[in-house]
């Protein structure tokens, strides 16, 4: 595989990390990691891989997901229902700063590399564990997948029309915000390891991340509105509760426009742009709480503007009075507009065969140590000889693992 032109070593680079996981909560955390240059190994079965290898739309027999997903990690396989599967998998552990893993609570355990049999042996080692409910209470043991964290969470029952069954994000969005609150506290644990004494003598920890609890996290002021008030937020479509106006609209030419208007200027601006004066002028609209009570009212007269324009006579016109609105892109939007492309947020390059392909650009974009997309995702085992090498074992070593399926 081709890889980009070379780079100044990223924000974490040295920083060495194991990942123990399938599909998409901890592969992303772990994504991260090594999208700003830390050294990830990920283990994967030698019978397939990672399932993710073969989800969605696939280039000879691989995923485009798995470029993305597994970018810069390094694979090796291990079958750890051997034990010397195990054994390789525990070394690779104490020698990791990180270990990542999306098993259900106690498989680790059961493999000899749970937290606390590693931690006896390192106690800075830092380990992310991702798991649907969390290592403790009633339904740790049960599988937990992102849409049961999202619907646990909150996020279902607040996503869609009011009189229709909730409705998901098209994207497995559960998964992703748990990935970012394990990348969160990965950070906040190694900046308290270095702190305490480092590699050798700091004080590592577990980070513990429970789906539902990611995406409960993401729930704004759910709790106090019903413990102190007894409101339960119910779905709204595509409004914004309790802030008027913010709602998705249809233009003339049937685009979709999200227009938010929910500012006390910014409405007034928005209705002399109507051409609604009346509105404008109306004291009882002047604030946002006094908008709610008539929102069905204004979000009427917005959709009615609306539907004599065309997309792009909207957005021009709400440009020019300064009203936050937005077509509702979809990737082929993305990849011929002008701030994506100014910000460089696509990636060129090549899989093994030499076909292009492009990869999104990697985000946050830091100024010093920027990520860098240094090569895609390894194809099923791609660095066993080299892991195993670097741990010490020779040529025939291998070759005797590899003929006893332990690899």
């Amino acid at each position: 595989m081709m890889t980009a032109p070379p780079f100044k070593p990223g924000a974490l680079a040295g920083i060495k990390v194991l990942e123990l996981g399938t599909l998409i909560a901890g592969p992303f955390c772990a994504r991260m990691l090594a999208e700003f240059g830390a050294d990830v190994i990920k283990v994967e079965a030698p019978d397939g891989g990672d399932p993710i290898r073969q989800w969605r739309i696939l280039k000879d027999g691989t995923s485009l997901w798995w470029s993305v997903q597994s970018r810069n990690k390094k694979s090796i396989t291990l079958n750890m229902k051997d034990e010397r599967g195990r054994a390789i998998a525990r070394q690779l552990a104490l020698e990791a700063d990180i270990i990542i893993e999306n098993y259900r609570p106690g498989v680790l355990e059961k493999w000899g590399i749970g937290y606390e049999q590693i931690k006896a042996l390192n106690p800075a080692a830092i380990m992310v564990r991702l798991s649907g409910f969390g290592q403790t209470g009633p339904m740790k043991d049960q599988p937990g997948f992102g849409a049961i964290g999202e619907s646990m969470g909150g996020l279902r029952y607040v996503s869609g029309h009011p009189d229709r069954p909730p409705v998901r994000v098209g994207v497995s969005i559960g998964d992703s915000v748990a990935a970012l609150h394990g990348v969160i506290g990965a950070m906040m644990a190694l900046r308290h390891r270095d702190a305490s004494g480092g590699r050798a003598d700091g004080e590592g920890q577990m980070v513990d991340v429970a789906l539902y609890e990611a995406v409960f996290n993401l729930m704004e002021s759910l709790v106090p509105e019903f413990d102190h008030a007894g409101v339960v937020r119910e779905r709204t479509g595509g409004a914004l509760p309790g802030i008027v106006p913010s709602n998705t609209y249809t233009t003339g030419d049937g685009e979709n426009i999200v227009i938010a208007g929910n500012g006390d200027a910014i409405f007034k601006r928005l209705m002399l742009a109507m051409g609604r004066i009346d509105m404008a002028g109306d004291p009882q609209l002047a604030r946002n709480d006094g908008r709610v009570p008539r929102s069905a009212e204004i979000d009427e007269a917005i959709q009615a503007w609306c539907a004599t324009q065309s997309i792009d006579s909207a957005l021009a016109t709400l440009q020019a009075a300064d009203v936050p609105a937005g077509k509702i892109y979809s990737v082929r939007d993305m990849m011929s507009d002008p701030q994506f492309l100014a910000r460089e947020m696509f990636e060129q390059h090549h899989f093994s065969d030499g076909t292009p392909v492009k990869l999104p650009a990697i985000t946050p974009k830091l100024s010093a140590t920027p990520g860098q997309t240094r090569w895609l995702g390894p194809t099923l085992g791609e660095h066993t000889d080299d892991i195993l090498a670097s741990l010490g074992y020779d040529a025939e070593a291998i070759a005797a693992l590899r003929l006893a399926k332990v690899l």
